[in-house]
């Protein structure tokens, strides 16, 4: 086959993937397609664990180690039909606390320590660097089968450079796909639809070449199963402790690899998706293992010897001329790759985001919360990560030779992922693991890896000399690393998992029962270990701080963006009785924003911000008493005295805050009335006092015109004021005639400039606008709507107090309605008037200065209510900003 279409049909396929990607995410922008959330997308995902070691490596393990491969598929069904509790349990704190990563569970269970994040996440990109090397090896070894012997088109270059292209190719998917936009759940759509896809190729093309061979190869099950009786399989013994740690090892990496623990449960949309895959997954690795052992038998027989039995699978139907299934067999290999780097390397870039660059970066500035685009700074620190890590495992790849077998390479990543399990199963059952004990646990597994199973990867004399390796250092024998303690003869693999993960434990137990957890480790772990019992209500850690509701929204606007922070805060101020303000910083609200912000940069991180602007995190009586006491009576009781005191304290505020109300309104009606008084009291007596002169006659006609005009003045002001009067009156009884029609929302937004020019015609006023955006038709009442528009604008030409005033006028339109703010950069409004001023008896000028009545506002928001619209302050933009939202179509009924 020219190896130039192998190329292009490898172009091809990952172009689908991109198309898959792109049409999934963007559906799933607006209404969720059903089965994108199906348990068969669920399940087909969490085929991610099947990489290259497993549709390559199985087969060469089979051809070299008999049966033993079973125990990669073993021990994740295990786990899955008679464990899927821990699963469950896993999938339900990770939604509760909103975990990004399995770096970030460990953290948030020990008191939202970013040192065990830190710890955790140094543990998995060292443990990746392998595996991510056996996928490149892998991709790069399937290229060499169809390069070799191939003399026509275009010519493979060496395998160095094919690697880079590859990893290069990885990372711009990855990148494009997996940090297009921060996501408070941390969901990648496109990305999960995308790897169905794959694993359903790697299924197909694995059964259709097991399928030839022993249907096309050989002359069914039974030939094969003669075959394999003279082959040097049939010789293979079971070597139990060698057994039983592999199949303890799968079943860890299942939940501690870092791809898993993003399938898993990151990436869960439901809960109730695990009933399915309990049994769905496990048949779906049958079926990926159902003819390893055929391959491997045929491919010894028809091979010669010294074929690289990892490749069997390509090798068998190209030396049979089969050019169309091992192209399909290509593919399969390749999604299995491709698949495991991308979601290896998002779920390694958020780690790393959130666990070492977001700490670095807060701790170098001193008010991070309010300053500077966090967005943008965890989008770009992920993007590099993703470079990172690839580049990582390429050179991994290039200074380990890349001559290992797959499965060998594989098993080294898993031991190294397994020092998490300790932490993960003590913290979500063991209410005692504290964070000294974790710490000190993992640091001393990973060390002891390291030392034992990693370096010695590398070869002799690569890393580790051939003398360390025999004799020990200095000539310690017992510090040998592959005979640690004096320990000889087991299998280095299992010698490694045997060491690493009985220290590991053993310290993690002791330490924790010497040392006592803080309050904050006490209540998070009792909300991981009692996740079931609690339901959604998850401790409270927060005390009454000191921060500023506006800087709070501030914050979440640059983390969570400005559309999901207002729809947060508008909920709470909704939940508090405070629709249309800023909802007051109590302890639960502050709670539910740092989970929110959790799911975007990490529990550790998110913590530490809000503990910069709402003080630090306290942890009152009744908390300590809520995890002390056990019985469910005792916490039934205190959670219902809680409900109470929430429901007395909101009813307590609400009445003070409407007792404050009514107090300034009827300031305000006092200096209303005082200032109608004398609105209607000037024009009447400047009508009265020139009339009068007027009816004395004898007056030149100049003078008589000049007085003329001034009744004609006054009589205009005042029929001015007394309309105002009556509007407000029609509007407030809903008996207002609506003149609708079809008008263009530009041309409104033109007419209300042009309008409100007469106001301070003197001043410069900068106007940014989006003509694009604005050419939007409405079915509403055009003149109403406009009327608005020029009572804001001429509001901003009257209020505006910076030296150089500017308004911007944004309009959006999102579904059936649209959107249109008007910003000025002046000083605003402050916080206390905010409440008053759409108010008819409000002026936020001085009472006793000429002017308006305070009707304008009041008016404004009648007037969108009967347009079936609204019109809210939006604080903290600043200077003054309202926002006003109107159907794209009013319904002549309403």
């Amino acid at each position: 086959m020219p190896f130039d279409l192998l190329v292009l049909s490898c172009l091809c396929y990952v172009i689908l993937l991109f198309l898959v990607a792109f049409l999934v995410e963007r559906r799933a922008v607006g209404e969720a397609l059903p089965w994108l959330r199906s348990p068969l997308v669920y399940t087909l995902s969490l085929s991610i664990y099947c990489t290259a070691w497993t549709f390559y490596g199985a087969v060469g393990y089979a051809a070299r180690s008999g049966l033993e491969y079973l125990t990669i598929y073993l021990g994740p069904t295990l786990v899955f039909v008679g464990w899927w509790w821990v699963l469950r349990k896993l999938v339900r704190i990770g939604r509760q606390q909103r975990v990004t990563s399995i770096a970030d569970l460990i953290s948030s269970r020990y008191g939202k320590s970013n040192l065990l994040g830190v710890l955790v996440t140094l543990l998995c990109v060292v443990a990746a660097t392998p595996y991510i090397a056996l996928q490149l090896q892998s991709v790069t070894l399937s290229f060499s089968v169809f390069a070799s012997g191939s003399h026509e088109g275009w010519q493979m270059p060496d395998r160095d450079s094919t690697a880079i292209w590859v990893a290069g190719g990885l990372a711009l998917f990855t990148i494009l796909f997996g940090t297009r936009k921060l996501d408070a759940n941390e969901q990648h759509t496109g990305i999960v639809t995308a790897i169905a896809v794959e694993g359903i190729v790697k299924l197909v093309a694995l059964v259709a070449v097991g399928s030839y061979v022993v249907w096309g190869v050989a002359d069914g099950p039974a030939d094969v199963i003669a075959r394999i009786d003279r082959s040097a399989i049939a010789d293979w013994e079971l070597a139990p402790s060698r057994w039983a740690g592999l199949t303890f090892l799968s079943a860890a990496a299942v939940v501690c690899l870092p791809r898993m623990f993003q399938v898993l449960v990151v990436e869960n949309g439901d809960e109730r998706h695990l009933a399915t895959a309990s049994w769905a997954f496990p048949l779906y690795m049958f079926l990926m293992s159902l003819f390893v052992v055929p391959i491997a038998v045929v491919g010894l027989e028809l091979l010669p010897e010294g074929a690289n039995p990892d490749l069997f699978v390509l090798t068998v139907p190209l030396d049979r001329g089969q050019g169309g299934l091992a192209m399909l067999a290509f593919l399969g290999g390749f999604s299995s790759a491709t698949a495991m780097v991308i979601v290896a390397a998002v779920a390694l870039a958020t780690m790393v985001s959130n666990h070492i660059v977001m700490p670095l970066w807060l701790s170098l500035r001193p008010m991070p919360a309010v300053s500077g685009d966090v967005r943008r700074l965890v989008l770009l620190s992920r993007r590099i990560s993703i470079a990172g890590v690839l580049a990582l495992g390429y050179g991994y790849y290039r200074f380990s030779g890349g001559s290992s077998a797959l499965a060998a390479i594989g098993l080294i990543s898993f031991v190294g992922v397994a020092q998490i399990l300790p932490a993960m199963l003590g913290g979500i059952f063991w209410r005692g693991a504290t964070r000294t004990g974790t710490l000190w646990g993992l640091s001393l597994g990973f060390a002891v890896w390291v030392y034992t199973l990693f370096l010695p990867s590398f070869g002799p004399d690569a890393i580790f000399s051939a003398r360390l390796l025999a004799e020990g250092p200095f000539g310690i024998g017992w510090l040998r690393p592959q005979a640690l303690f004096g320990v000889e003869g087991m299998d280095p693999l299992i010698h490694s998992l045997f060491w690493s993960l009985i220290l590991n434990g053993t310290v993690f137990c002791g330490a924790s029962l010497v040392t006592f957890p803080g309050p904050l480790e006490r209540l998070q772990g009792a909300a991981f270990v009692n996740v079931f019992e609690t339901g959604n209500r998850g401790p409270q850690g927060w005390a009454q701080g000191k921060a500023e509701s506006e800087e709070l929204l501030v914050m979440a606007q640059r983390i969570l963006g400005e559309e999901p922070a207002l729809a947060l805060f508008q909920s709470e101020a909704r939940a508090q009785g405070k629709e249309g303000y800023l909802p007051d910083p109590v302890p639960g609200f502050v709670e539910r924003l740092e989970r929110r912000l959790a799911g975007s940069v990490g529990a550790a991180t998110a913590h530490a911000m809000l503990a910069q602007l709402a003080g630090r995190a306290a942890v009152s009586v009744e908390d300590l008493m809520a995890v002390a006491n056990e019985t469910a009576q005792i916490m039934e009781y205190s959670a219902r005295l809680e409900a109470q005191q929430d429901e007395l304290t909101r009813t307590a505020r609400q009445l003070r805050e409407a007792n404050e109300k009514l107090t300034q309104l009827s300031v305000q009606k006092d200096a209303f009335l005082s200032q109608i008084s004398h609105e209607l009291r000037t024009p009447m007596t400047s009508i009265r006092a020139f009339s009068e002169i007027l009816m004395d006659g004898d007056l030149p006609p100049e003078m008589a015109a000049r007085h003329a005009r001034i009744i004609h003045d006054e009589a205009i002001r005042l029929t001015r004021l007394l309309d105002d009067l009556l509007d407000l009156s029609v509007l407030e009884n809903g008996s207002v005639q609506l003149d609708l029609g079809l008008a263009n929302l530009q041309q409104m937004i033109d007419r209300a400039l042009s309008s409100a020019a007469q106001t301070r015609p003197e001043r410069g006023f900068t106007i940014h606008r989006d003509p694009a955006a604005e050419n939007i038709f409405l079915f509403t009442d055009g003149d109403r709507l406009a009327q608005v528009f020029i009572n804001l604008i001429s509001n901003a030409r009257k209020y505006c107090d910076a030296d150089y005033p500017e308004l911007r006028i944004s309009v959006r339109q999102k579904g059936g309605r649209v959107t249109v703010d008007f910003i000025d950069n002046g000083s605003g409004i402050s916080k206390e008037s905010q409440e008053l001023i759409f108010e008819k008896f409000a002026r936020l000028s001085d009472q006793t200065r000429a002017g308006g009545a305070g009707l304008g506002l009041a008016i404004c928001r009648e007037v969108m209510a009967n347009l079936g619209g609204t019109i809210t302050y939006l604080p903290g933009q600043g200077g003054a900003a309202f926002r006003v939202t109107l159907p794209l179509r009013l319904q002549r009924a309403a």
